[in-house]
């Protein structure tokens, strides 16, 4: 990510303000928002990592299901099928940003060009101890979400 990108407010900031965690992540789709951003609120069905770690197994859905737009208080994601974390909040082709284990996260679509760059921030409260950890593990299992999430918008 830039130094732009790494600065920008993201709404986590303001549900932890100061965490013991912070991580960024950052990829650019060759899609515009409109074609990326039904990705993103699709990770209610799915958590799109790697699937035999994060989902039990279970292949998250390569195809848009007829999903309505996200709300806050919905589920954030479904763990082999059963729902886990919750939104905070939303803005339809901007930002979602959710709740999970301890972490609050904000995905961000900004349009440059045509492309979309798909921002990812985690911030957690809690856990100086097992940050460190929590934050390379992340670096795995985020990276495979976002390279997913991209694939399939500019499928």
């Amino acid at each position: 990510m830039t130094a732009t990108e790494v600065a920008r407010p993201f709404p986590c900031d303001a549900e932890v303000p100061d965490p013991v965690l912070r991580a960024w992540r950052g990829v650019t789709v060759d899609a515009p928002v409109e074609r990326v951003w039904p990705w993103i609120g699709q990770i209610r069905l799915a958590p799109y990592s790697y699937d035999w770690i994060d989902n039990a197994g279970r292949r998250s859905p390569d195809r848009l299901s007829d999903l309505p737009p996200p709300v806050v208080g919905d589920p954030f994601t479904a763990v082999a099928g059963r729902p886990q974390g919750r939104v905070l909040s939303v803005a339809n082709g901007e930002q979602l940003t959710a709740q999970i284990m301890g972490a609050v996260m904000s995905y961000a679509l900004v349009p440059v060009d045509g492309s979309t760059r798909l921002l990812l921030k985690v911030v957690m409260a809690r856990g100086r101890l097992i940050a460190p950890l929590v934050s390379v593990g992340d670096l795995v299992m985020a990276r495979r979400q976002l390279l997913n999430l991209k694939r399939l918008a500019e499928s």
